[in-house]
C-alpha cells in the first residue's frame, strides 16, 4: 500500500498574493518532501509509526505547535548515575528510588492529532515511532519555517472542508492514503 501525507499551507503575500507551501510524506518510501509554488524545494527522510503504532491518516490542523516539547506519554528511566535503564518508558514505569523518568524530547513538535506529530527525531531507516512523523533536527526547522507557525488550531477530518473559527489560516495537513 502506498501512503501519502500531504501538508498544505495558503500564505499570502504582502501584495495580498497567495503562495502554496505543501509537505508531502510518503509513509511507504519514508521521505517528505517541501513544495513551494509547485516546486519540490527540500527532501527528507522520516521516520513514522512503527507497526502496532501507525501513524494516522485523515485530515488534519495543526493544533498544537512547540519547539521544545516533551512526550506526555513516552520517555526513559534513569538510574542515579545518570544511565538509562528503560529507554521505551512511560510516565506510569517503575522507577528506582535513586532514578527519575525524563519524558521524551521532541524538538520543533507540530501536533496534528491527540499526541501525534511531526519532530525532530532518531531515523534508522524504517517506521520506527510511537505515530509520530519524525524528521532529521536539520531538516525540522525549515519545514517548521516553511509553514505560518501562528496558523490556526481548527481541525478538519476525513477531507470534509469543515468551518474555520473566524481568524484561524487555511493550514491544514492532508492526510491521504492510497494503495
Amino acid at each position: 500500500m502506498n501512503c501519502l501525507i500531504a501538508l498544505s499551507t495558503l500564505v499570502l503575500g504582502s501584495a495580498g498574493l497567495a503562495s502554496e507551501i505543501r509537505v508531502i510524506i510518503n509513509l511507504s518510501d519514508q521521505r517528505a518532501s517541501l513544495l513551494q509554488q509547485g516546486r519540490i524545494t527540500l527532501v527528507s527522510p522520516i521516520a513514522s509509526g512503527k507497526p502496532g503504532w501507525s501513524t494516522p491518516t485523515g485530515n488534519f490542523r495543526i493544533f498544537n505547535k512547540d519547539i521544545d516539547h516533551r512526550s506526555r506519554s513516552f520517555g526513559s528511566v534513569i538510574d542515579a548515575y545518570g544511565r538509562v535503564v528503560n529507554s521505551n518508558a512511560t510516565p506510569n514505569s517503575h522507577v528506582l528510588r535513586s532514578g527519575h523518568y525524563q519524558p521524551a524530547p521532541m524538538p520543533y513538535f507540530m501536533e496534528f492529532s491527540p499526541e501525534v506529530g511531526m519532530h525532530a527525531g532518531y531515523l534508522p531507516g524504517y517506521p520506527a515511532s510511537h505515530g509520530c512523523v519524525r524528521m532529521p533536527r536539520s531538516s525540522s526547522p525549515v519545514f517548521r519555517a516553511s509553514q505560518n507557525w501562528n496558523a490556526g488550531y481548527s481541525r478538519r477530518q476525513h477531507g470534509q472542508p469543515g468551518s474555520r473559527p473566524k481568524g484561524t489560516s487555511a493550514f491544514a495537513y492532508s492526510f491521504i492514503c492510497s494503495g
